[in-house]
């Protein structure tokens, strides 16, 4: 799938466990995208469940993610999203050629005290914002002036 004006873009984030940074994402996307957006997330190695901290500080800003479970990355999701955000995956993170990708750079929540990951979702929160900003962006017009 490619993004053009008909289809919703697809993003897929990816973290190590799918347990904190890459649900506090996908629970931040599918909340500011409403339904313009297909929003997935998956792990290398999933959790058993979603870190409950990680879970308490959407709680906090009205996001629900308990219904949400880690799971494991699966190749062919990774291949039919147009977007693919990596929160530390390391070499695990799939690479599929015309897609878009990014790194981002974030603290692990695992083991974190409440108030730094809220910095984390808070961090999420601004980064998901210029992401669907970006998407939802109105191309150019290519008619001559």
């Amino acid at each position: 799938m490619t993004m053009t004006a008909a289809a919703r873009p697809s993003v897929l984030f990816v973290c190590v466990h799918n347990a904190g940074r890459s649900q506090m994402a996908a629970g931040w996307l599918r909340h500011l995208a409403v339904d313009t957006v297909d929003v997935r997330s998956a792990g290398s190695e999933p959790a058993d469940q979603i870190n409950p901290i990680a879970v308490e500080a959407m709680r906090e800003v009205g996001i629900d993610i308990t219904a949400e479970q880690p799971r494991i990355l699966d190749w062919d999701i990774a291949r039919a999203s147009d977007v693919i955000i990596t929160m530390g995956c390391g070499d695990a993170c799939p690479v599929f050629p015309g897609k878009r990708y990014e790194d981002w750079k974030l603290t692990d929540p695992a083991g974190q005290p409440l108030p730094v990951v809220r910095e984390v979702r808070d961090e999420i929160r601004e980064r998901v914002t210029r992401l669907l900003d970006e998407l939802t962006a109105t191309p150019p017009s290519t008619l001559p002036s």
